[in-house]
């Protein structure tokens, strides 16, 4: 059973930081591409960055500089560091597991999401 369980969220000021955490579980962490997914209310869901399997970043332009990807591949944890935070960057957070080998999509898990509210 793949399970992806975020942690992390909540509200902070303009200016502040959080860091998010997903914990996979059920999957071979190693092969997958890991990535964060946010959305706003009566928005569409989209990427924020990507981490694959061999460490290759990837990342939405409204979050480059501010944003950092990464994985501990030892505990299946990939984590989303979110400094000098804007309340334009308040959604709902997901977590994405995805397994694309030649173009062709293999499996793609989702997490349950977590909130981050930036707001003075």
């Amino acid at each position: 059973q793949v399970q992806l369980v975020e942690s992390g969220g909540g509200s902070v000021q303009p200016g502040g930081s959080l860091r998010l955490s997903c914990a996979a579980s059920g999957i071979m962490f190693s092969l997958y591409t890991m990535g964060w997914y946010r959305q706003a209310p009566g928005e569409q869901r989209e990427l924020v960055a990507t981490i694959t399997g061999s460490l290759r970043t990837n990342y939405a332009d409204s979050v480059k500089g501010r944003f950092t990807i990464s994985s501990d591949n030892a505990n299946n944890t990939v984590y989303l560091q979110m400094n000098s935070l804007k309340p334009e960057d308040t959604a709902v957070y997901y977590c994405n597991a995805d397994l694309t080998i030649a173009t062709m999509n293999v499996d793609n898990y989702w997490g349950q999401g977590t909130q981050v509210t930036v707001s003075s």
